[in-house]
């Protein structure tokens, strides 16, 4: 069983050493549309890669005093003071780069305060503390000795290194001029820092260690939420995570490719698969996880961020505009029908592919989430040029126009969005076909939730060519269902495509996540943890956790419980099987209270009542009427672990929702009233009448005996999720009552850590005493 804790950087428990500006603890920033990233090979080495597009791109390579990008039981100590620190390291510049000695040359920016406590900001020249030529120089910065300024001495600005927040690098083209306008020519290249070395009395850091055992679950993260951290930091600390086997990578839709001006924008260059940094990034990636024995499954998807991605390239709904996600900045997605634009993803494929093989991977590949988009006001994105192309030159009739999704369809626009979704597997395939060529494991990301709600519009997004076996694997995510708790629409959008594409569990990998906004951190996590954990159960070949940059940012830490001395709570500490019923039958117990009296001078009583609801008690030693029933106490304890985990309990007296513990019926117990928006009811049993009646909630009905209505009218379109809350498919009108029936167990425990029995005892009468406790598993 999965279990979860959010930490927080307070929670650490171990610390190792490390000293400060250790390379793969450093980051880079950039402005789109430049790209740049950070590769750390060794331990005193790192290479930034580079690609500048426009006269006044800069990039910073960028050290923080306080660590905003690790995970918190892995982050290094907050220590402002740099004072009694020298750092010391080699800088190599590539062609193409503003060296050392020029005006606007590298420059480290040094944010923080001055000694009486006022924000300042230094600007440190590292040709003035450089030894070598403007490209290869050594470079000895000592913080007790620094100054900013340009000209030595005449306008040296002394640095204080007792309270900084930041460093930064300075990294521009040899023609940097500050001038919003393209460069001639977009330049590629790299600097390299190396030997570095950092010395003195405040060059030790501290640094989380934490160790968290392999939990069975897997890594899904994405480039361009993590293209400016070193890579082989990211793969430390998924291992020290517990995260193992396969890592879903996502490349991204924004940083991986080159771009080129067009005379109206920064286009992708159809001409070039990868840009420098992307390739240079990846492939330490790639050589990462083999030395980690971490695979990598490359995610590549149809979408690209709007502002690059050349326009004829586009999905566009049936006025011409361009299809835009609900990202900010937006994405548009590559038209299935534009054969350059999938032949250049083809080629993007293959070259990852590449990459992978070269670090000595095994290959796998994915297609993540291809579908015609449809935006939020509910408009299909059919109607780019080539689509319109592609349907006049195959077909002797107008292209149907939709503006609608949600409108009925007729049997023209039927065959359309079959023909839409032949297009689709065309160039999924096409992709497919072009990796598997070099030996690559296909996989197709499918978002389940698009089945549901748009009646016909599978036609087109769920081709039906998709089915076993066409890929080798099928993955699924349906985050948005999760984290809204829909467990309803997670079964309902699970059974259907698995019903139309027929991959069995075993074929199959779950992405469970995710969760955008930090403050839903307590909510959704749960959530999304239990969703991995229900398929894990459910058997499918791999489950992942989506993704890396909200994992680190919650503090989110995994653990598999419930066996060899791990701890257990909550529903891992609950078997979901019952009591033998001949053993229980003839159980004593039944519901106590926890009353304080006190007998006052004259008599009189104050009663305080601590618990709203009642707790049952039984003696179940009095069902056992048999050696083989003493066999079966025994082997059912042990199974148990003693209390360790919960069972399911039927109290002989009290089993159903009707009054008279007869046969159930949908009107029995009065659930709640709608209001057009909740669609969640929690099963519940009424004892007594008025403003007496105790309201005892039900966690553990029988399934199949539960039956449901909505004003006195019975429906079936419901689920019954965990802890015995009943998911209507659709919320009920306002002032409906909703009203169930059904049969329940309770949840309970054994009593007692020991378990005394004796044949013997038996044969003389003597009955043993097996006391069970109810377990409160609701408010």
């Amino acid at each position: 069983m999965l279990r979860h804790w959010l930490a927080e950087a307070g929670d650490r428990q171990r610390w190792e050493s490390v000293k400060r500006f250790t390379p793969r603890l450093w980051t880079v920033a950039f402005p789109r549309p430049m790209t740049a990233t950070l590769a750390a090979p060794g331990a005193d080495e790192l290479t930034v890669t580079l690609a500048f597009v426009r006269r006044n791109d800069l990039a910073g390579l960028v050290w923080e005093s306080v660590d905003r990008w690790s995970h918190p039981l892995l982050g290094y100590e907050t220590r402002r003071d740099y004072r009694g620190c020298v750092w010391r390291f080699r800088w190599q510049a590539g062609a193409g780069v503003k060296p050392l000695d020029a005006v606007n040359g590298p420059t480290l920016t040094v944010e923080g305060r001055d000694a009486a406590g006022v924000p300042r900001t230094w600007y440190v020249r590292l040709w003035n503390y450089a030894v070598g030529t403007p490209w290869d120089a050594v470079v000895t910065l000592d913080f007790d000795a620094l100054a900013g300024g340009f000209l030595h001495p005449a306008e040296a600005d002394p640095l204080w290194a007792g309270d900084i927040d930041r460093l930064s690098i300075s990294l521009v083209a040899a023609d940097y001029d500050g001038v919003e306008a393209p460069l001639a020519a977009a330049v590629e290249t790299a600097v390299t820092l190396s030997g570095m070395r950092c010395d003195g009395p405040g060059s030790v850091l501290r640094l989380g260690d934490a160790f968290v055992p392999a939990h069975g679950v897997a890594m899904a993260s994405g480039y361009d939420d993590s293209c400016h951290q070193a890579p082989e930091r990211l793969v430390e600390q998924w291992i020290a995570l517990g995260y193992r086997g396969l890592v879903n990578h996502y490349v991204g839709m924004s940083h991986y490719y080159a771009v080129a001006w067009d005379g109206s924008g920064y286009r992708v260059n159809a001409a070039r698969t990868l840009g420098a940094p992307a390739a240079a990034w990846h492939a330490a990636l790639a050589r990462a996880c083999a030395a980690a024995g971490l695979g990598l499954i490359w995610s590549l998807s149809f979408e690209i961020f709007a502002a690059n991605a050349p326009l004829d390239w586009v999905q566009r709904k049936a006025d011409g505009s361009i299809g835009l996600t609900g990202w900010q900045p937006p994405s548009a997605l590559v038209s299935p029908c534009h054969a350059a634009a999938v032949g250049w993803l083809c080629e993007v494929a293959a070259a990852f592919a590449d990459m992978a093989l070269a670090a000595g991977l095994p290959l796998h590949v994915q297609v993540g989430e291809p579908w015609w988009w449809v935006g939020a006001d509910h408009a299909p994105c059919f109607y780019d040029p080539a689509t319109r192309a592609a349907w006049a030159a195959e077909r002797a009739v107008p292209m149907p126009v939709v503006t609608d999704v949600r409108v009925a369809v007729d049997a023209g626009t039927a065959a359309m969005l079959d023909w839409l979704g032949g297009k689709l597997a065309a160039a999924t395939f096409a992709v497919r076909d072009r990796v598997r060529a070099l030996g690559a494991v296909s996989y197709l990301l499918f978002y389940a939730p698009q089945v549901l709600g748009v009646a016909e519009l599978h036609r087109a997004n769920m081709p039906a060519a998709w089915a076993a076996p066409a890929w080798d694997v099928l993955q699924l995510e349906d985050y948005d269902f999760v984290t809204g708790g829909d467990a309803l629409g997670m079964a309902r959008a699970r059974d259907a495509v698995t019903g139309a594409l027929g991959y069995p569990a075993a074929g199959q990998h779950y992405l469970s996540g995710f969760v955008l906004r930090g403050e839903e951190r307590f909510v959704q996590w749960p959530r999304i943890v239990a969703a991995a954990g229900e398929a894990r159960a459910r058997g499918v070949a791999a489950v992942f956790l989506w993704a890396w940059p909200q994992v680190a940012r919650d503090g989110l830490t995994l653990w598999a419980s419930g066996e060899d001395g791990v701890g257990t709570s909550g529903a891992d500490a609950f078997h979901d099987v019952r009591f033998p019923l001949e053993l229980g039958y003839n159980a004593a117990g039944g519901p106590e209270f926890s009353t304080q009296v006190a007998l006052m001078a004259s008599g009189h009583e104050q009663r305080n009542s601590a618990w709203a609801s009642a707790r049952l008690r039984f003696d179940a030693g009095l069902g056992v009427r048999s050696e083989a029933d003493l066999v079966a106490l025994v082997a059912f304890y042990r199974a148990r672990r003693g209390p360790a985990h919960g069972f399911r309990f039927r109290d002989p007296l009290d089993s159903s929702s009707a009054a008279d513990n007869g046969a159930p019926a949908a009107g029995d117990q009065w659930l709640g009233v709608g209001d057009g928006v909740r669609s969640a009811f929690a099963l519940v049993k009424r004892y007594g009448e008025g403003g007496d009646c105790e309201v005892r909630r039900v966690t553990r009905a029988v399934p199949g005996t539960v039956r449901v209505a909505v004003d006195g009218v019975p429906v079936t379109d419901w689920l019954l999720g965990d802890g015995g809350v009943v998911e209507l498919a659709a919320a009920p009108a306002a002032g409906a009552v909703v009203s169930a029936g059904f049969r329940f167990d309770v949840p309970v425990r054994f009593a007692e850590d020991r378990l005394d029995v004796s044949i013997t005892g038996w044969r003389v009468g003597e009955l043993p005493s097996v006391p069970l406790v109810e377990l409160r598993e609701a408010p």
